[in-house]
């Protein structure tokens, strides 16, 4: 199942932002971030697409959601302007952001090539 985050969930699995002020990863395998609204049109057609890729990929990589009207603080530090933006973060390295729905292709294509992750 997809996770939801909140500021302490998101501190403790990706970025304690308390303790950092430059990037380090918490977790210890990649993961993608979906930052979205729950009236948000593009973020519900990407929504079924994210639970059928944790299903396949399983634990090669944690996909997270976070509510943008739940977790302003979150959306703001990112500097979330639109939505769906899906934060790509590797284990190694800096996370890459995307903006607007993907397909399931374009997902498993990002996974392998931002990500480094195959099924």
């Amino acid at each position: 199942m997809v996770e939801h985050l909140t500021v302490e969930t998101f501190k403790a699995k990706v970025f304690n932002f308390e303790e950092n002020k430059d990037w380090k990863f918490e977790g210890n395998r990649p993961c993608l971030v979906d930052f979205y609204a729950d009236w948000c049109g593009p973020c519900k057609a990407v929504a079924p697409i994210l639970e059928e890729l944790q299903e396949e990929y399983g634990d090669n990589l944690d996909i997270y959601k976070i509510d943008t009207e739940k977790e302003r603080e979150l959306a703001s530090m990112f500097g979330i302007q639109s939505i769906p933006s899906l934060l790509f973060i590797p284990t190694d390295g800096q996370p890459q952001m995307s903006q607007g729905a993907m397909s399931k292709e374009s997902f498993k294509q990002a996974f392998s090539e931002v990500l480094g992750v195959g099924k």
